[in-house]
């Protein structure tokens, strides 16, 4: 079986999409070990109650700086790939090395635009009416020891229409990251993602 670990910080739509991917049978042989929040008032938990998965609060406020050695050693081990579905800590340390390419984070813009510090959420959207850009998006990457700057493994691009308020923009790409978040995954779980000099290639 494919164990996953799903850090959330939010209302946790995204590890939705995984929990239905795996319900569903599209992620076969895949299945969700935990869930890690950094929050502890947040709607993610109370999805994986209602799905029987287990959770582990690591409130930010507490653990700080310290978090993803606390990860590390929940996880080190136990899962095959580590999910970031809405996690607004920075991973870093012995975390990232050990699972070197068995971490994945879902952004939503077409990196390397909107991304980096303190662009997550809302914010994205708003760069992106702003610059008047007539493509957005969605990006899965691995996590590096950079902010949103490891190796691209799917983008899906969506219009960006001129009357476009950044929620009405940040809807439609979150239609497409449900879509994205669950293929990459399950591309992962059947071996067909590989990192060569940097650059993912993925088999056929």
């Amino acid at each position: 079986m494919f164990k996953i670990a799903v850090l959330a910080s939010g209302g946790g739509t995204d590890f939705q999409s995984i929990i239905d991917g795996v319900e569903s049978g599209y992620l076969k042989n895949c299945e969700i070990e935990i869930l890690i929040t950094d929050c502890p008032d947040i709607y993610a938990l109370e999805r994986a109650e209602k799905h029987g998965i287990k959770c582990k609060v690591l409130d930010r406020k507490i653990y700080g700086g310290s978090i993803s050695d606390e990860i590390l050693k929940l996880l080190q081990g136990k899962v095959d790939l580590i999910v970031c579905a809405g996690w607004l800590s920075i991973l870093k340390g012995k975390l990232i090395s050990k699972f070197e390419n068995k971490i994945i984070n879902i952004h939503p813009s077409l990196i390397p635009s909107f991304c980096g510090d303190g662009m997550y959420g809302i914010k994205v959207h708003e760069a992106a009416i702003r610059k008047g850009v007539k493509i957005s998006g969605c990006t899965v990457h691995f996590v590096d020891t950079g902010t949103d700057s490891g190796p691209i493994i799917f983008q899906k691009a969506v219009p960006v229409y001129f009357e476009d308020t950044a929620g009405e923009l940040q809807k439609r790409i979150l239609k497409e990251e449900h879509i994205a978040l669950p293929k990459v995954i399950r591309l992962i779980s059947e071996n067909k993602v590989s990192v060569k000099q940097g650059r993912v290639e993925i088999c056929k």
